[in-house]
């Protein structure tokens, strides 16, 4: 039994270890870690105190995977309420469908007794009203519900040092089931309604029990393009090791065209409960396991993949 996750799960690994310990399954696990990043408001990139888009408003994205059946549940875009992985998980678990967006899915949630909560906090409301006025007439800023012109000002208030910021879970319980689960605020100032990797299945998020599982944070119109999540688990049911899949994956992103690209890190496990990380930052990235008989998290190294960044 096991627990990978990106550095940002540290307040939340030994709540889905715990899970694993009393018998629990690894889609419960994934479920109790996120939600106890998502509750964090010192983490700008998921859930409570997550950065907003450029209308100052919190819009969060969530989705869970199960690697036994391949059923999965995500939602995009959603406004006003705590937890979307646990309504992601809902939304697998009581609908036939995969993914509900915006309205919809703040109704499921309402329909599904979540209460609703104001998201944005003082301090992430104060970041983007000095990073907006620093690059916006004062008229601009004073009336961005009415701009005509809004994909302009995004293109000047988006920073690709901030479009990369998401929770990753992976478990395996005792039965060798596997799950993924991914969270996140999104990119910071982002256009509104603009959805991710993290509720796309096989962009932001694939398990599979066969193979084994992968998760993507980082810019993630690239993990869209690329189908990276799901391309890390194709590469290991091709009989690559979980080292060669993952750097595989990350070296066929650096094929991508167009004026846009950034940065990216994957977490990945294998079938056996192998773990590893990569990044295309070359120092200081790291990711976090933790095994049933661990007393405590280990934090180490992500493998290193350049990948060329542009950006315009």
């Amino acid at each position: 039994m096991i627990v990978a996750a990106s550095s940002n799960g540290k307040v939340g690994i030994e709540a889905a270890v715990q899970v694993l310990r009393e018998g629990g399954t690894a889609v419960s696990a994934v479920e109790a870690g996120i939600r106890l990043v998502e509750d964090n408001p010192d983490d700008h990139t998921v859930g409570y105190g997550g950065f907003p888009n450029l209308l100052g408003e919190v819009e969060l994205d969530a989705s869970i995977m199960n690697g036994r059946s391949l059923e999965s549940g995500a939602v995009g875009a959603i406004k006003g309420y705590p937890h979307p992985i646990s309504i992601a998980r809902k939304v697998m678990e009581t609908l036939p469908h995969v993914m509900l967006v915006s309205d919809g899915a703040e109704r499921f949630a309402a329909e599904m007794g979540f209460s609703p909560q104001d998201m944005l906090t003082e301090e992430a409301r104060t970041v983007w009203a000095e990073k907006l006025e620093r690059d916006m007439p004062p008229d601009v800023f004073a009336n961005l519900q009415t701009q005509g012109d809004l994909r302009d000002w995004v293109r000047l208030a988006t920073d690709p040092e901030r479009a990369g910021g998401t929770v990753n879970f992976i478990a395996q319980d005792k039965n060798g089931d596997i799950a993924c689960g991914v969270s996140t605020s999104g990119w910071a100032w982002k256009y509104p309604g603009r959805l991710g990797d993290s509720p796309i299945i096989g962009a932001g998020n694939y398990a599979d029990n066969r193979y084994g599982a992968a998760a993507c944070t980082g810019m993630g119109e690239m993990a869209i393009r690329g189908a990276t999540a799901h391309t890390v688990v194709f590469y290991m049911k091709m009989g690559l090791s979980l080292e060669e899949a993952g750097g595989r994956a990350m070296d066929d992103l650096n094929d991508l065209g167009g004026r846009f690209l950034s940065r990216m890190r994957i977490l990945a496990l294998d079938k056996d409960g192998n773990h590893a990380g990569f990044s295309s930052l070359d120092e200081g990235v790291t990711y976090i396991y933790q095994t049933a008989v661990m007393p405590e998290f280990a934090e180490i190294p992500r493998i290193y993949v350049p990948i060329k960044s542009r950006w315009e």
